[in-house]
C-alpha cells in the first residue's frame, strides 16, 4: 500500500468543473477529511481536465478506481462519510461511462 489509503481528485480546471463549483466542492473535501481526523490516510488533490466535460463537478477516488459526478458539497460531505470512512459508494453521484473521453456536446475543456 502507498502512502495514502484513499487519493481523491477534483477536476478544478477546464471550462465546465470550476463553473459548476469545483473549486468549493475540493475545499469542503479537504475540511471534511481534516474533520474526520483522515489527513494521515487520505489526499485531496486538484485535477486537471478529465475529459468528461460536462458531468462535473469530476471526483474520483483511488485505488478504488470510483469516479462521481456531478458532485456538489453536500456530495463531497457524504464521499468522505460514506465511501472514504464507511467504504460504501455513494451512488446518487456514481459515474459509469464507457472508457475514454465522454464529454458532451459543446461542453470542452481549455
Amino acid at each position: 500500500m502507498g502512502q495514502y489509503r484513499h487519493h481523491v481528485f477534483v477536476c478544478t480546471s477546464g471550462k465546465t468543473c470550476p463553473l459548476a463549483g469545483s473549486v468549493e466542492v475540493h475545499a469542503t473535501l479537504k475540511k471534511a477529511v481534516a474533520a474526520a481526523g483522515l489527513r494521515d490516510t487520505v489526499r485531496v488533490n486538484h485535477a486537471g481536465c478529465m475529459s468528461q466535460c460536462g458531468h462535473g463537478p469530476m471526483v474520483v477516488v483511488y485505488p478504488d478506481d470510483v469516479w462521481y459526478a456531478a458532485v456538489d458539497e453536500a456530495g463531497a460531505k457524504r464521499i468522505v462519510a460514506e465511501h472514504l470512512i464507511g467504504g460504501r459508494v455513494v451512488t446518487d453521484y456514481l459515474y459509469v461511462a464507457p472508457p475514454g473521453d465522454n464529454k458532451i456536446e459543446g461542453a470542452e475543456s481549455d
